[in-house]
């Protein structure tokens, strides 16, 4: 069942203040995969259902392909987040979350780069319109 805009906006916070406590105590410039442990030891802690390295099928014109896709994250099966740890994010990191969440068919993704002073620097939010 789809979560109302109310569940997913507590959602939302929960996911960016795990992600704060986790860049406060690891800090930016270490590897992709430490903050996604880190990030899922929090957001579990914190009561979230979450997946990680969650494979997806791709199909071409209804067309199994013999390739995947993985999403780094997937909060309570609604939520895709796409990890960096990277000078700058650029166009194509938002390129490749808003086609995670056409391909997957979720409402809500958010890219989040922890190798920034602050995370609201690298917190940044997608929706899909279904």
């Amino acid at each position: 069942m789809l979560k109302s805009k109310t569940e997913l906006d507590e959602i939302t916070l929960s996911i960016f203040k795990s992600a704060v406590a986790v860049h406060q105590e690891m800090g930016p410039g270490l590897l992709e995969a430490i903050y996604q442990h880190c990030l899922i030891e929090e957001m579990t802690a914190r009561g979230l259902q979450v997946e990680k390295s969650v494979i997806v099928p791709l199909h071409y014109k209804t067309k199994p392909l013999n390739k995947d896709y993985v999403i780094d994250i997937l909060v309570e099966d609604e939520i895709i987040l796409e990890l960096k740890s990277v000078e700058g994010l650029l166009k194509v990191h938002e390129a490749q979350l808003i086609s995670y969440l056409k391909l997957a068919n979720k409402r809500l993704g958010f890219l989040i780069n922890f190798n920034v002073p602050l995370l609201k620097q690298g917190f940044k939010r997608f929706v899909n319109n279904l």
